[in-house]
């Protein structure tokens, strides 16, 4: 049975990590994103089971107690969770996930798979950073704030991550997320997966 490539895509708020899967997920066919579990409340536009899966507390301290996330966190005083039912099955299938989840999270995936890519978004400066989050015009004050600092406790663990893409760019920053996938695709464990009748005659 063919196994999927898992793809774990974390970045602090505002370094441009939605609109870089996005792209990604439109160039790359190939790939399908996880639908994570949140708490928090829907933003305008966002849609259920698009977006998120919008549970309340108690649901998903629940669901969390059954052993039905494989990675779970606090963010911004919101919880997120990852359905492992649904992941692990996409990946017998033999395709192609993205996490889109905090650098928590990364850590626990990666205890969980070994199959695992995982790709971190920088932005060119924390003065940038902080430019973008006051220019969404949506945050107060004290929310900007929070969310600098936690940015810098997110960032301070990007040498755990395999691949970094600086985004100062949104187009070579996506040429780069393209370029990291390929690249992980490459690697011989999983050619051989992928491609087995080519490696059959080294048994």
């Amino acid at each position: 049975m063919s196994f999927g490539t898992l793809f774990v895509v974390s970045a602090p708020s505002g370094a441009g990590k939605t609109t870089l899967v996005g792209r990604l997920l439109a160039a790359d066919q190939h790939i399908t994103e996880s639908v994570s579990y949140t708490t928090r409340l829907p933003r305008p536009g966002e849609v259920e089971g698009v977006a998120y899966h919008f549970i309340d507390v108690p649901t998903f301290n629940q669901m969390k107690a059954r052993g039905e996330f494989l990675e779970s966190a606090s963010v911004h005083g919101n919880y997120y969770g990852t359905s492992r039912v649904w992941l692990q099955a996409q990946m017998h299938a033999g395709h192609d996930v993205l996490l889109e989840i905090d650098w928590q999270g990364a850590e626990q995936v990666r205890r969980a798979f070994s199959n695992v890519v995982t790709i971190f978004i920088m932005p060119p400066s924390l003065a940038e950073l902080e430019r973008r989050l006051r220019g969404r015009g949506s945050d107060a004050e004290e929310v900007v704030q929070t969310r600098v600092n936690g940015a810098l406790d997110e960032m301070r663990h990007v040498d755990e991550f395999d691949f970094v893409i600086i985004n100062n760019d949104l187009d070579t920053a996506h040429g780069d997320m393209l370029a990291a996938v390929r690249a992980s695709r490459l690697h011989f464990s999983r050619q051989r997966a992928k491609h087995p009748e080519v490696f059959r005659c080294l048994d």
